[in-house]
């Protein structure tokens, strides 16, 4: 469930401390999961009303855009850890701590993100461009490691396959070749078990100059039987085009101890790189989330001070609380029944209660309707 964080204006409560008004009000009148805790909003240099509104529109799309990106670590960090549900909560602690419990405690990291003499685009921008670097770095570094598990799912299927397609550098020996011939040299058929008579009994007529009774049984499954065979090279390829045309699969295989041992060291060598690129993405998944999570909600806090200037003026002090409702829609209905008259006229209600949108508003009345509230409000995503 998305938690909400709302600002007001600091007359919007009464009686006593306001901002203890407001966290007891929403405690009383929302079903909440835990306090609602203030929104700490830091001292920012708020420059010029038109600066205000061109950052309040950069802010929107960008919310947008590290959304997806913390989404996109998430779904990783679920891929790196399927079926672990314990560890994929691990992986997106924030500062070894829940998301919820961050956010409930959230205080500006002023030794990061200065904000004196800072104007918010600038510091707006600086925490963006931070933030979207990161998320490309992990998604390069997963991506490469998906390369490396496909490979290493490719080295598995020739260990693991039947004799007409395995990897043959376990299977064979010196022994099974004529080696260092001239003129000779030994090919390798795998036969379907079923016809393996039937092999045996042809094989020397398939072409000429095969040499008689040549043909020996290397290794047996429980599909087929790979036999070696020797003819001159010479008749090599008619002899590989008559087994093709019987069914036969040839094996593209010629024997040396430098290949055999290369094939051998190629699944050492991808299971070694894909275990530690995947070492290497777990760390930094992990890293990435925090660091964006950390990222968005610093970048919330500006948007929620920007927004909050623009509706309800200077001086800045507003009234800020973080709360996770058990549902949202019922949240917002009570906080619009409470706080609804800030909207003014454009969310205004009949007499039947409901909300209606202001008809002189012209073409931007339906925004009442749509997603404008009549105070700052935002839900901030949990992955």
């Amino acid at each position: 469930m998305p938690l909400l964080q709302l600002s007001l204006p600091q007359n919007a409560t009464s009686g006593g401390d306001p901002q203890t008004q407001l966290e007891l009000w929403l405690q009383e009148h929302l079903s909440l999961v835990g306090p609602a805790s203030q929104l700490h909003l830091p001292q920012f240099k708020i420059g010029t009303l038109e600066s205000l509104v061109q950052l309040s529109e950069e802010l929107h799309k960008t919310d947008g855009q590290l959304d997806g990106a913390l989404a996109k670590v998430a779904d990783i960090i679920g891929v790196l850890h399927e079926g672990s549900p314990a560890q994929q909560a691990f992986s997106k602690k924030i500062n070894d701590r829940s998301e919820v419990d961050y956010v409930r405690d959230f205080r500006w990291n002023s030794n990061k993100y200065k904000t004196e003499g800072v104007p918010l685009t600038e510091l707006s921008n600086n925490i963006t461009g931070e933030a979207l670097s990161l998320d490309q770095d992990v998604r390069t570094l997963f991506q490469n490691y998906q390369n490396a598990k496909s490979t290493l799912a490719s080295v598995d299927r020739k260990q693991s396959g039947n004799l007409s397609i395995k990897s043959l550098h376990d299977v064979v020996a010196a022994d099974d070749f004529v080696l260092d011939s001239e003129h000779l040299q030994t090919v390798l058929v795998a036969v379907p078990n079923s016809q393996s008579k039937e092999f045996v009994g042809s094989y020397e007529s398939l072409t000429k100059m095969v040499v008689p009774r040549s043909a020996h049984v290397i290794s047996k499954d429980d599909e087929y039987t790979l036999f070696g065979v020797t003819l001159f090279k010479k008749f090599v390829p008619e002899f590989i085009h008559k087994c093709r045309e019987a069914k036969y699969t040839v094996r593209d295989f010629e024997y040396s101890p430098q290949r055999v041992q290369e094939e051998r060291q190629e699944q050492q060598q991808a299971s070694q790189q894909e275990r530690q690129l995947w070492g290497e993405v777990v760390r930094l998944a992990r890293t990435a989330y925090a660091d964006l999570f950390k990222a968005i909600v610093h970048l919330r806090v500006i948007r929620i001070f920007v927004e909050s200037v623009l509706r309800y003026g200077l001086p800045p002090n507003f009234l800020t609380a973080t709360f996770e409702p058990t549902n949202i829609k019922k949240a917002k209905d009570a906080l619009v029944e409470k706080f609804g008259y800030l909207g003014g006229n454009a969310f205004a209600k009949d007499k039947a209660g409901k909300i209606k949108s202001d008809q002189g508003l012209g073409e931007f009345g339906g925004l009442a309707d749509q997603d404008y509230e009549p105070f700052v409000i935002y839900e901030l995503k949990l992955y």
